[in-house]
């Protein structure tokens, strides 16, 4: 079974004008607007996707949970819908109860946009909040375009500290957490239940090489799940991207392994992270 965890719902307007200011002129181009049949087009070959927006209140972006639930009953792709929220908005617990109640079954973090600090305990309810509900968390951990960002936000060693305090709350790092990939892969070896998605990882070949050679080494293939960051790009390129990785041979030194990718793609992912559908 072929679960893709990292794919976005966004219309143009939840970016405010964050994209056209600060993304368009890395990405090019207006954010793709995805109907349902766009989706299940890309998601050929995919048998179960998670959906998310994002919520960064500082940055004026938002995507709203009714809007996710509204695209997941309308594809013909079987879908998990996750809720976008920001810790720092006063209402968020509301905002949690709201998404649940919306059958949204996990929740999208971005703090390098929404400049929360997520190693501070002033957090600590909306993380015993998300454990409580079962809801487990995506982070978007590592670098982003935009210069309103705040790269120390995003570290993954911050993840460690919630992983620490909460170690009974699900938690996933998008990713692989580039670039700070051995940093990742470091928090995932001592927190039984921190597990990170490859998204994006293969469209950086010498970085994706490492990642994937230095999961190998650590031991941590097993906490890899697979991810296409679409509609940045599809399915189909991203398991392409993993192959290719695993073709690059560099003299005597260690290889990705074909039997790691395979084992990536045929991750139960669904079981790791508690979800169903």
């Amino acid at each position: 079974m072929l679960i893709d965890v990292h794919t976005h719902f966004m219309r143009g307007e939840h970016w405010g004008c964050e994209w056209h200011d600060h993304w368009q002129p890395v990405y090019g181009g207006p954010w793709p607007r995805i109907t349902p049949e766009d989706y299940d087009d890309a998601m050929r070959g995919v048998d179960v996707a998670v959906v998310f927006g994002i919520r960064a209140t500082a940055a004026g972006v938002a995507t709203p949970h009714e809007e996710v639930a509204r695209f997941c009953a309308a594809t013909r792709t079987r879908t998990v819908g996750f809720m976008a929220l920001d810790p720092t908005d006063p209402d968020v617990l509301d905002q949690m109860a709201e998404g649940v109640r919306l059958g949204l079954a996990g929740i999208k973090l971005y703090p390098v946009l929404a400049l929360f600090d997520a190693a501070d305990p002033r957090h600590d309810p909306f993380f015993a909040a998300a454990t409580a509900h079962r809801l487990p968390l995506l982070w978007h951990v590592g670098t982003t375009p935009s210069p309103v960002g705040d790269l120390r936000l995003s570290l993954p060693l911050v993840i460690d500290e919630v992983a620490r305090r909460h170690p009974d709350l699900v938690q996933i790092m998008a990713h692989i957490g580039h670039p700070w990939q051995r940093e990742t892969l470091a928090v995932l070896r001592k927190n039984r239940k921190v597990f990170a998605d490859v998204s994006a990882s293969w469209s950086r070949p010498f970085d994706g090489y490492h990642a994937l050679v230095r999961a190998q080494e650590w031991g941590v293939v097993d906490k890899l799940l697979f991810g296409s960051d679409f509609p940045l790009w599809r399915p189909d390129d991203a398991i392409r991207g993993l192959f290719e990785l695993s073709r690059i041979r560099a003299g005597t030194l260690p290889h990705v392994r074909t039997e790691t990718v395979e084992q990536i793609l045929e991750q139960d992912t669904l079981a790791l992270l508690g979800l169903s559908v």
